[in-house]
Parts: C-alpha cells; sequence; structure tokens
C-alpha cells in the first residue's frame, strides 16, 4: 500500500499527530486558506505516487535554497508536513508544499508525511496561490502576479483577496498597481535591480519616458527611495507648470512624441523639445552631473 499510518515522525510531527483527529484546529497560515474537507491526522505517502500541483504558480526555486532545507530534512525530519489531494486508491496531486517535496525526493525519502484533503481545481489553485504569497521568499512583482491571478482566476473581490491573503485591500492595491508599469521596470523588480518602495515612487509618474528615465537613474547612480521620491515630486511640479502655462503653447504632436522617444533612448535621459508655429524651437538635454555631462557629450561625438 502506498499509504502508512504515522507512527513516528519526530519530535515537531509527533506534538501536531497527538492533537490529531476529527477535533484538529488549523494552523495560523491554514486559517487564511480555503479550507476544503480534511481528513483526520497525518498520513505517510509513497513520494513515487504523488504528482507535482499543475497549479503551482512559482516555476523555479532557488537550487542553493533547496539544497540547505534537503540538508536540514535529512538532519531534523519533516517538521511540517505537505498538503495533498486524494485522486484515487493509490494517486496524490500536491496541493502546498512543493519545496518539502521536492527536497526530500532530493535525498531519496521513501516516503513523506502529508494531509490529505478534498479539494476541487478552482480550490486547489486558489490554496496553490494563497500558500506561495504566505509562505514563500516572493519578491513585490511575483506577489502581484499571485494577487492577479487570484482575481481574475478565483473570482475574488479586493476585499475578499485582502481577507485570504491577511493584508489590508490598500497593500494589496499597492501590489497590484505595480503591474501598470512597463515590462522593463518589471524586470528590474524581478531581478532586485530595484526595491519595492522605489516601484511604488514610479508608478505614480504620469509618463512612460520619464519612468525609464528615473528607473535608469536609480540603477545608475544607486539612488536611495527617498530619493526617487523627491525625483517624482519635482517633475510632478514640473508637469502641473507646464499644464498650467500660457494658452498659446502647443501640446506636440505625434511626430515629435516619437523623435523625442527616441532621444530619450539614445541619450539615456530626459529630453525636452518645444518647436512654436514660426517652425523655431529648442531640444533640451538635461544633465545631473559632470559625469552624466560629460556622458552625453561622448554620445554626441563632441
Amino acid at each position: 500500500m502506498s499509504v502508512k499510518k504515522r507512527t513516528g515522525l519526530g519530535k515537531g510531527l509527533g506534538a501536531l499527530l497527538s492533537d490529531s483527529g476529527s477535533n484538529q484546529q488549523p494552523g495560523k497560515d491554514d486559517a487564511l486558506l480555503p479550507q476544503p474537507t480534511p481528513r483526520s491526522g497525518v498520513d505517510l505517502i509513497s513520494i513515487s505516487h504523488i504528482e507535482t500541483n499543475p497549479f503551482q504558480p512559482r516555476s523555479h526555486f532557488d537550487t542553493e535554497a533547496l539544497n540547505e532545507l534537503a540538508e536540514s530534512i535529512r538532519v531534523q525530519g519533516i517538521i511540517q508536513p505537505i498538503t495533498v489531494r486524494q485522486l484515487s486508491a493509490d494517486q496524490y496531486q500536491l496541493i502546498s508544499g512543493e519545496r518539502r517535496f521536492q527536497a526530500s525526493k532530493m535525498i531519496g525519502l521513501d516516503h513523506i508525511p502529508a494531509y490529505v484533503r478534498k479539494a476541487n481545481d478552482q480550490q486547489m489553485l486558489e490554496m496553490a496561490l494563497i500558500e506561495n504569497i504566505q509562505r514563500e521568499n516572493l519578491n513585490a512583482l511575483e506577489i502581484a502576479l499571485s494577487y492577479q491571478r487570484l482575481l481574475a482566476e478565483c473570482n475574488l473581490k479586493q476585499e475578499e483577496l485582502g481577507d485570504r491573503v491577511g493584508k489590508k485591500r490598500t497593500t494589496v492595491n499597492n501590489y497590484l498597481r505595480l503591474l501598470k508599469l512597463p515590462p522593463e521596470i518589471q524586470a528590474g523588480i524581478r531581478d532586485g535591480e530595484v526595491s519595492m518602495g522605489h516601484a511604488r515612487a514610479l508608478v505614480n509618474v504620469e509618463f512612460v519616458e520619464d519612468q525609464l528615465f528615473l528607473f535608469k537613474k536609480i540603477i545608475r547612480e544607486q539612488w536611495s527611495v527617498r530619493q526617487v521620491e523627491e525625483a517624482v515630486r519635482k517633475l510632478s511640479e514640473e508637469l502641473t507648470h507646464t499644464h498650467t502655462g500660457k494658452p498659446t503653447e502647443a501640446r506636440e504632436d505625434a511626430g515629435i512624441t516619437a523623435i523625442r522617444q527616441k532621444l530619450v533612448t539614445h541619450f539615456g535621459t530626459k529630453v525636452a523639445i518645444k518647436r512654436g508655429k514660426d517652425e523655431k524651437g529648442e531640444i533640451r538635454i538635461p544633465f545631473l552631473s559632470d559625469a552624466d555631462f560629460n556622458r552625453i557629450l561622448d554620445l554626441l561625438h563632441i
């Protein structure tokens, strides 16, 4: 048989099992998850009879961290059981505990302690996403994407989502706003080039080219969050002044916008183009330091 009742899983799990039964209470994290019907107690299940979760929201696991977990399991055993759902008499599907499952396979364990629950596909997805948010060391973008999937695929409202993950609605909304940033900045969040604080400040910038300009400044000059917030404030004041200027000031047409965006990309800095009705105008390329000035001169071959 693939299932054995627990007979001696170690100190941590022994404490769990002493309280197992029909009156078993969920743990702190479990209380935040949708609660499908559980079976009482913990079973030892053959690892070969467990398939991975097709709804797992995270496809990459840090190799070094996984090796460390495997070594911990080798020494201490599995303190916290995984959670599975039963597909047939001898077949199970992982709901949560992917890292523990993979680490146990790495060190050659034959069986693994598991809670067995009844869950449909939507509950599987919801539990996998919420367990992932609660227990994994996710970056801000991964959390935002998980929140978005919960809203879109599990038909949750933001208020319900906040309750599910134990966060205020404003916190959830701050993460979701990150998905409005251009792909280049989202990749920077994912790769750790900018923090959540940097990204939250950039969300408040109206134009994409300005967001990208500040993003490059953050990386190139190692700006603090406070420096970004100050730059965003000054930029907002400039735009307010521009929008409340003389009525004769015309907004740039699509052709000028395209040229300006090419110049922004070329110089890696904000570029302003002004052109009057008499076809006269100016191109303004600001710089923030002597080094930045010399960099622009090099690009101009001066």
